[in-house]
């Protein structure tokens, strides 16, 4: 429809995605589909980061799917993503810690690229050769560079996509010759490729490939940067001197915090997203190789990749953040399910001291997020608190005793994850997906 609400009377078993935003999430815009409640989502993504970073018409610091609706998915309910299948299609990335040079931005180099000579914001930009100062202004032919690598790598992956090296300058160079295809970046994308800069610092270490999801979400309620849907990165946007600043109190209200950069939003997983705009709007993208905890350089390695996902509509959600059901492996020791023979040991201690009732719990991962790690496990430990009726001293209790308090991107998203009372879950409609994620 016109004002990007979508038509939901005609819903589809699935929906193919192949088209992109220009990085700016806008609930005004038309959205895909809509699927049905219960269908498939299948999606050939970019890669965020570096790629939109360094093409200033981009305006958000990624390059996310255009969003899909879900039919009968109501402000104030949930949309539950099954992560059926994410597949690596790059044969090789580029990435590193960055930096941001002086007078080529707008206040936020991720939002408001700048050509300091010809004064344009977001500039049309074309690539001329290979090295940091590649990418050229197509009005005045200067270099654009809002973004520079202070000390990054190329990396290849092998064709079984389990392992990569990364790789000396002559090979950097050679891919830096034809990084699309390297990069395998899907046709309707518009970023350049960080290909392109050949960076080199670090030629023979190995990695392990353990792909997932950077931006995996439902579209916030206002028009945002795909980058910044979330709390530590939304920030920026408060009193900002470009077009998308905001307040805090908007940031609050709008995001639905999709960006997370938490490595467990992985196939098999089972991620619960806010609604915020009717239709819920699922979109992804950011798909990262692979991640160590906080994403402490800033950036890793961003790949191209296909997605599959299953989506189904959780009426009444209580919450205004994400919740996920990790893999089992991807639990901390201490909120793994209790093994029978834990359970028949905590039974005999019941019986010798007169306790009634064990309880019955199951894991569960509540998202926060905030402007520094500090208010981002505030803000996921009252989530949690208001999601299962409990005080915010009880989920603490519950986190230390039975969980932890896990980083997903420094400097503020974080997860609270820890055992629950299966009833508290059943209470919101979220028991089922806990008992089908850990067979309980």
């Amino acid at each position: 429809m016109a004002d990007g609400s979508p038509d939901l009377t005609t819903a589809r078993r699935s929906v193919v995605v192949s088209g992109f935003t220009n990085s700016v999430l806008d609930p005004e815009a038309p959205m895909l589909g809509p699927v049905e409640n219960g269908g498939t989502i299948i999606a050939n993504t970019a890669p965020g980061c570096w790629g939109p970073m360094i093409t200033p018409r981009l305006r958000g610091g990624h390059e996310v799917t255009q969003p899909v609706a879900v039919a009968g998915a109501e402000v104030g309910d949930a949309v539950a993503i099954r992560i059926r299948d994410v597949t690596v299609t790059s044969i090789a990335t580029a990435s590193g810690h960055d930096s941001s040079p002086e007078g080529f931005c707008l206040g936020d180099p991720y939002v408001a690229a700048r050509c300091p000579v010809c004064d344009t914001v977001w500039p049309e930009t074309h690539v001329e050769g290979i090295g940091q100062d590649c990418v050229k202004c197509d009005t005045c032919g200067n270099a654009v560079t809002p973004f520079e690598i202070v000390h990054g790598y190329t990396v290849t992956f092998d064709d079984t996509r389990t392992v990569g090296l990364t790789l000396p300058e002559a090979a950097a160079d050679r891919i830096a010759q034809n990084p699309n295809h390297y990069a395998a970046l899907p046709d309707a994308s518009r970023q350049h490729s960080i290909l392109s800069y050949a960076p080199h610092d670090m030629p023979g270490a190995m990695v392990r490939m353990r792909p997932f999801l950077g931006q995996l979400g439902t579209c916030p309620s206002m028009a945002m940067p795909d980058s910044h849907n979330a709390g530590d990165f939304g920030a920026f946007l408060v009193g900002a001197p470009h077009a998308y600043a905001i307040t805090s109190e908007q940031l609050a209200e709008h995001k639905t915090d999709g960006h997370m950069d938490i490595d467990a939003v992985r196939p098999g997983a089972i991620l619960i997203a806010p609604v915020k705009v009717k239709g819920a709007g699922v979109y992804m993208g950011d798909m990262h190789a692979a991640q160590g905890d906080g994403e402490i350089a800033g950036h890793t390695m961003d790949v191209s990749g296909s997605v599959t996902l299953q989506v189904e509509v959780v009426k009444n959600y209580p919450i205004d953040g994400p919740v996920l059901f990790p893999l089992l492996e991807d639990l901390p020791p201490l909120a793994k399910p209790f093994s029978a023979d834990e359970r028949a040991k905590a039974q005999r201690l019941a019986n010798q001291w007169s306790v009634a009732e064990i309880e019955t719990v199951a894991p569960i991962s509540v998202i926060g997020t905030a402007a520094n790690l500090n208010d981002a496990i505030t803000n996921g430990l009252e989530r949690a608190a208001k999601l299962l009726g409990m005080t915010v001293a009880e989920v603490r209790n519950r986190a230390t005793i039975n969980g932890a308090i896990e980083i997903g991107r420094a400097p503020g998203v974080i997860q609270v994850t820890f055992l629950a009372p299966l009833s508290r879950l059943d209470a919101v409609g979220l028991g089922h997906y806990a008992r089908e994620q850990y067979n309980l």
